[in-house]
């Protein structure tokens, strides 16, 4: 038996399985396609992925394969609306890393790889039965073998066709949008062209164009062509249609060339209301899929699986009860909403086709973004450095649920086989120590001085406030604690 079977070898799943492997949990990935993605897809990877990642211990491959693009603009016709800028992100990784996913899966297969976690490829879920301890999963292998899984954690990081919610009989609630959109990477070249560290954005009387930059010269372009009657799919655009693009929305002044993916898609936004039921979960797009504005998808899939490793890691290690799981879903459907929302959002405001309401809307959007106010908020917005947690069950006190600021920070390095620990901030440190001591496996002391000596801190292991008291609040910390740690934890901790 082992400990958790991952469906899905995308950037999820990836990122789920390597921590989980790297806290010492048994864990199998299995993924019913033959080879990793070789397209682009997903392309950005935000502030906040970038900061759980220095926990991983992967941020440098990522910032040596990507490239970094400070800002935005929106624009229409020949004028710049605005330009939103990331340098005031309140984040080390104050840009937007542009990164092909196919070289997300890469970076991270080989994560995983480090801590002894291979894709097992051609190995389909075909059913599973759940009962209360455990999960009975049907593979089915390449050569056409059928095999029976026990497994105490089953996982569904397979996408929004995913077997693991049609096995669950969940509701995929929400709705496709209208368009269909085109979308191509290939090169830009010209005087015209957009900056190619920028994203550009033009707002246009037939709909939104937007160029992407990639790494190596290349762009992503993206945007609305029409709807297409039912029963009769678009044909794949050609480069020339994409020419044809350019020349009206963008203003010519630039050509593309050199295609390596045309393609048209459709946006649909739909969600599950939980995304644990008993055994089994959802991460990623098999719980949440939405528009691509703001690149929000991939991120908020992965840090699904950040959420959920060091939960599931301190349950399977026997350190955590299992309620400590049921804050994922509560604490992830709930960004999962507004993520969802805001990418409707921007969906919305960019595909008006009123021309009054166009008018209205660029108008509006230049004054707005000629505020500082407003573009730092909207970079913090898509950066996720701003997403909290202050409804979940495991937040108590004021400023709970919060991201503790990363540069002060002292938690566990990357390592192989170490339980997760919550980080003690507390200004005395022999009562800091004496309550690590009560829960070893569970609470470690900050290595450094806590920002705010007048308050007891006790830090989650993904970087979020768990608790904020008064400084003399000792017994607060540990009924804290308590109401989740295993009894024999805090009993062994007693008896050393």
């Amino acid at each position: 038996m082992t400990d958790s079977l991952i469906v899905g070898a995308g950037p999820v799943g990836l990122t789920l399985a390597a921590e989980l492997a790297r806290y010492g949990v048994g864990v199998r990935l299995i993924d019913r396609a033959p080879h990793a993605t070789e397209t682009s897809k997903a392309l950005v990877v935000w502030s906040r992925t970038l900061e759980l990642m220095d926990r991983m211990g992967c941020s440098q491959a990522f910032l040596e394969a990507g490239l970094r693009a400070p800002g935005a603009s929106i624009r229409s016709g020949d004028r710049i609306l605005g330009n939103p800028r990331f340098d005031a992100i309140a984040s080390v990784y104050n840009f937007a890393l542009m990164i092909p996913q196919r070289d997300t899966e890469r970076l991270l297969a080989a994560q995983a790889r480090a801590f002894g976690v291979e894709v097992e490829r051609q190995v389909e879920l075909t059913g599973f039965t759940a009962a209360g301890d455990g999960v009975e999963a049907r593979l089915r292998h390449a050569d056409g073998r059928e095999e029976t899984v026990r497994t105490p954690w089953l996982i569904g990081c397979d996408g929004a066709h995913s077997t693991v919610r049609h096995g669950l009989g969940l509701a995929f609630e929400g709705s496709a949008q209208g368009d269909d959109w085109l979308l191509a990477d290939v090169r830009v070249d010209g005087p015209g062209a957009p900056p190619s560290d920028e994203i550009a954005t033009y707002l246009h009387r037939d709909g939104p164009f937007v160029v992407f930059p990639i790494p190596n010269g290349r762009a992503r372009v993206v945007a609305t062509v029409g709807r297409t009657e039912a029963g009769r799919p678009r044909p794949d655009p050609s480069l020339d249609d994409v020419q044809a693009l350019v020349d009206r929305r963008a203003g010519g002044g630039f050509r593309v060339s050199d295609p390596v993916w045309l393609t048209n898609f459709r946006i649909n936004e739909r969600k599950v209301a939980e995304y644990r039921h008993g055994r089994v979960f959802l991460a990623g797009d098999a719980a949440h899929i939405h528009s691509p504005a703001g690149g929000q998808g991939m991120n908020t899939g992965m840090q699904d699986a950040v959420n959920l490793a060091w939960k599931l890691a301190l349950v399977v290690r026997g350190v955590a009860e299992t309620s400590l799981l049921d804050s994922y879903s509560p604490e992830r459907s709930a960004v999962g909403d507004l993520v969802l929302r805001n990418a409707g959002r921007l969906t919305d405001m960019a595909t008006l086709s009123n021309p009054a309401a166009q008018a209205a809307r660029n108008l509006a959007l230049r004054f707005l973004l000629g505020l500082h106010t407003v573009r730092d908020r909207m970079a913090a917005t898509m950066s996720e450095i701003e997403i909290a947690y202050g409804a979940s069950p495991l937040s108590v006190g004021p400023g709970s649920g919060a991201r503790w600021p990363p540069e002060v920070y002292g938690g566990e390095p990357p390592g192989v086989g170490r339980a997760p620990r919550f980080v003690l901030y507390a200004a005395d440190a022999a009562r800091g120590a004496d309550l690590a001591g009560r829960f070893p496996d569970l609470l470690e002391p900050a290595p450094r001085s806590p920002p705010d000596t007048s308050r007891l801190t006790i830090v989650r292991p993904d970087g979020y406030v768990g608790l904020s008291a008064d400084e003399a609040a000792w017994d607060d910390a540990e009924r804290y604690l308590s109401t989740f740690a295993r009894s024999d934890e805090h009993l062994e901790g007693l008896a050393s």
